[in-house]
């Protein structure tokens, strides 16, 4: 008997088909085990030993592994072929070793680049030893990662209160972000026109430009203003033109090579708008396999790699392929082989291909994500076999009878489509690349201008990343690996770090404070050639040149150091740094000569960023005596910070004064309060704009809560009114959600009865998926409790209290009487129907023990057993809870 481990059920589903009732294929559901998110899971001074713990989810797995292993003479680990599948198979060894499970046992380690039975059996008949240059490269990468980030994070919580953490990868990926908007920022539009005409030369109307202008060749901006446009096209208008010359280039396109990981996360944002998680948890389920007519089959390769290469089968069969459907000119004389262009490349597998290229996309049905991400694969994979595309550029030459004026049109044709007919990679910015079809033009023939224009234009800046070029240019800079760059834009988004506008990545002020602070205090570790090079000394573990413990040492050294000298750092210093560097971004110039940092509440003091227990924000220097504070990122000049200090009117009920100001949290409204008693308040709902806000407005909020009206059943009031979770109807200690911040003061009781009986339905929080009601029937005569039909998985049924009765078959829901309903209830609850109460039950245990039964009392003798692994496990979740805000391990890039 042989026990396979793969590390995913599917996979293991897969797998199991092909292999005979020999093999036991089990799943380790990814990593057994992990560091735990406590101080001391890596100890620099003990040789960088490393304390693993078994997941307490993997527990069962692992039993069932060691089960499985009484029975068995071998064991293959056959996880993914990359680092990460080595890491798993070696941690599954590592457990299994600890729990002698393997005594007498052989171990073997089997690949596979794609889960097909062909590619599964001959694997099994390769089988190798674990490769511990692997498994070193992955102990290194997650000892660094572990080191910087729970190094690095309790810095930054301790100096910068409301941040979340820093990592190797993650923390220069958001540097990135933040550049790219300074660099916005900072650019400074220019000015600039452009001359065009429409132009005939005995043939159909055609578009050309001007590129002479006074006998001189004109450059971008050498048109800088309306008047010498103006007088450029008054120029074109009065000359007489004939064509100079006309050049026809002949050129080719080559198509791009098969996808690696990252320009399959590039092309999906591009084409198909998926982010790169979505990207990969679709090629995940493609890679380990899809039920086609009955049978499971991996459609395409391993789908984390940096490799461009193919089989020489694969590539054979894609020849015959691009033969058969689309013809014999589609196939290159020889096939097209490729090597990555990509920083720190290890091409250690194929790119990620079809499994099988005659599977043609419109033969299978797959779920529309799958095919999408499935079709995209395979055309690319088609056309990087294909012949070039033939193009033939044209450029049409006019010069005026004097010689001084000039214009050009260019233009392509696409004489042979080659790949173009099944694939052309997309773009992330659009050029200005010309591709208009010029009519049949004479050289020497005279022109005629139909018509002319002059246009203006402005320079842009660079354009904000989106998830395909800021992941193209990780990639390019060397900066962490294509396989977690996913997890990497997750954790960005998921602490709140940058937030996304049309697809595009913008930098919040909590990440660009991060960022200023690694900047200022760790420059060399935000770096973008540093990061890159620890890459590289990473693959130089995996290829087995470079110990993985000196490694950690020579990094370690120097960054306990740097770590230790911030330590001892004040606040304030900290905090005069980063005023420094983020000045023209939180104290931007007003424009006049004044002093931007300037309290404009006292009049002396001086703006600085403040630390609170939420995070930072902009405070006075006069503090306390001037209490002005203002939100990080918005200028007193914004019509958010003006209302820090703006009276909206004065409450005709109460005669006092109303006004809008702004905290470290946001605009609120405030009422002022006879002496001795406590001001009334309201925050200002998302989607209010502080520059909007008057009296009226401010009034309905300090209006809140207010009651909607008693509920019809038991006469208690319904309340509607703004919370943490956003605007509520309240009834009898139940909470439901409404729509937005404006139905709370619309809301009427009707619909807020509607909304509380749905969420009572949903049985606690909303649910999706929760029953729908389609009858009330009334209260039940005994408890007054409210009786009604509901819609549920398995038909309409009756709900009452915790006792469900389902609606007799062939009876219409919608005609079913109170009385009915009441009959089949009563009915279902004497064949004990409905929850019983928990406190029932223990109170019977209780009262058995009592009176010394005997069965009782083995029961209760199990109790404390049970309850062993839960108080282990509370400590380090405490300990994480009380050191970051999400729970999440500071120190893990792809956490």
């Amino acid at each position: 008997m042989n026990v396979v481990v793969v590390e995913s059920p599917a996979k293991a589903k897969t797998i199991n088909k092909y292999l005979g009732s020999d093999y036991t294929v089990l799943a380790s559901y990814g990593h057994i085990r992990d560091l735990p998110s406590k101080d001391g899971s890596v100890e620099p001074d003990n040789d960088f030993a490393m304390s693993w713990e078994v997941d307490a989810k993997a527990s069962k797995r692992v039993s069932d592994i060691v089960d499985a292993m009484k029975k068995a003479d071998r064991l293959i680990l056959a996880t993914d072929p990359d680092r990460e599948g080595e890491a798993i198979s070696w941690h599954v060894l590592e457990v299994l070793n600890k729990k002698k499970a393997l005594k007498d046992k052989s171990v073997q380690r089997v690949t596979f680049n794609a889960i097909t039975k062909t590619a599964v059996t001959e694997a099994m008949k390769a089988p190798r030893d674990l490769d511990m240059e692997l498994v070193e490269a992955y102990l290194a990468r997650r000892a660094l990662d572990y080191l910087v980030g729970f190094t690095l994070s309790p810095v930054l919580w301790r100096k910068l209160p409301g941040s979340r953490s820093a990592g190797r990868v993650q923390s220069v990926a958001l540097r990135l972000v933040v550049d790219r908007e300074l660099e916005i920022e900072r650019f400074k539009t220019q000015e600039y026109w452009t001359v065009e005409a429409d132009v005939s030369a005995g043939s159909d109307p055609f578009l050309a430009r001007l590129v002479k202008h006074e006998g001189k060749k004109l450059t971008k901006f050498d048109l800088g203003n309306e008047t010498s446009a103006l007088a450029a096209k008054a120029a074109v208008q009065a000359a007489t033109f004939k064509v100079e010359a006309v050049e026809k280039k002949p050129g080719k396109r080559s198509p791009a090579p098969p996808f690696t990981t990252s320009t399959l996360q590039q092309e999906a944002a591009r084409k198909l708008g998926f982010s790169a998680q979505r990207t990969m948890q679709a090629a995940q389920k493609l890679y380990e396999g899809v039920d086609i007519g009955g049978e499971t089959v991996g459609l395409i390769t391993y789908m984390r790699t940096d490799g461009v290469s193919m089989a020489p089968e694969a590539i054979a069969e894609a020849r015959a392929v691009i033969g058969n459907v689309y013809g014999k000119e589609y196939v290159p004389d020889a096939p097209r082989l490729y090597k990555s262009k990509a920083k720190n490349a290890q091409e250690a597998h194929e790119a990620i291909r079809p499994t099988a290229m005659g599977r043609n996309p419109g033969s299978l049905r797959l779920e529309p994500e799958l095919g999408r991400l499935y079709e995209l694969i395979w055309k690319r994979t088609i056309a990087s076999q294909m012949e070039s595309a033939r193009i033939e550029r044209t450029t049409v030459d006019l010069e005026s009878a004097d010689g001084k004026t000039g214009l050009r049109a260019t233009g392509q044709v696409v004489q042979f489509p080659g790949y173009l007919a099944v694939y052309e990679e997309g773009r992330d910015d659009e050029g200005d690349e010309d591709s208009a079809r010029l009519p049949a033009i004479t050289e020497g023939a005279a022109a005629k201008v139909i018509d002319t224009r002059a246009d203006q234009h402005f320079t842009e800046p660079p354009p904000r990343y989106s998830e395909a070029s800021l992941v193209k240019k990780m990639e390019e800079l060397g900066i962490g690996r294509p396989s977690t760059y996913a997890s990497v834009l997750g954790v960005l988004r998921d602490r709140e770090y940058v937030r996304m506008e049309k697809q595009r990545f913008v930098p919040e002020d909590k990440g660009r404070l991060v960022t200023a602070f690694l900047e200022q205090f760790f420059k060399r570790y935000v770096e973008y050639d540093f990061t890159a090079a620890l890459e590289e000394q990473l693959d130089l573990v995996s290829d087995g040149k470079l110990d993985w413990k000196q490694f950690l040492r020579d990094f370690w050294k120097d960054f306990h150091a740097a770590v230790g000298e911030i330590a001892e750092l004040r606040t304030t210093n900290v905090l005069d740094a980063l005023n420094e560097a983020l000045g023209p971004h939180i104290f931007p110039d007003k424009g006049d000569g004044s002093n931007p940092r300037l309290c404009p509440t006292c009049g002396t003091g001086q703006l600085s960023l403040k630390t609170g227990k939420f995070g930072a924000f902009i405070g006075c220097s006069n503090y306390p005596e001037c209490r002005y504070t203002r939100q990080l990122g918005v200028s007193e000049g914004d019509g958010e910070a003006e209302s820090a200090d703006k009276e909206l009117g004065v409450n005709p009920e109460t005669g006092r004064a109303v006004w809008l100001k702004n905290g470290r949290f946001g605009p609120y409204v405030e009422e002022l309060a006879a002496e001795g008693d406590k001001p009334k308040r309201s925050s200002l709902p998302k989607g209010w704009i502080a520059s909007a806000m008057d009296l009226e407005k401010g009034l309905r909020l300090l209006s809140l809560p207010r009651e909607v009206g008693k509920h019809p059943d038991d006469g208690k009031p319904i309340t509607a009114g703004l919370g943490r979770f956003g605007p509520f109807v309240l009834h009898d200690g139940t909470y439901a959600n409404l729509e937005n911040a404006d139905e709370v003061f619309d809301v009427g009781l009707n619909r807020a009865v509607a909304i509380l009986a749905d969420k009572r339905a949903g049985g606690g929080r909303p649910q999706r998926g929760a029953a729908a009601a389609l009858a009330e029937l009334g209260n039940h005569p005994e408890d007054g409790k409210p009786v009604r039909v509901l819609s549920g998985r398995f038909g309409p049924y009756i709900k009452h209290g915790d006792t469900n009765a389902n609606v007799p078959k062939g009876k219409d829901p919608a005609a079913l009487t109170l009385e009915e309903a009441v009959a089949l209830i009563a009915e279902r609850a004497a064949k004990g129907g409905g929850k019983k109460p928990a406190k029932k039950a223990a109170a019977s245990k209780t009262k058995a023990k009592a009176e010394g039964d005997a069965p009782a009392k083995k029961t209760a003798a199990k109790k404390p057993a049970a309850k062993k692994p839960a108080t282990k496990k509370a400590p380090a979740k405490s300990k994480v809870a009380e050191t970051s805000d999400d729970g999440a391990a500071p120190w893990d890039d792809e956490a």
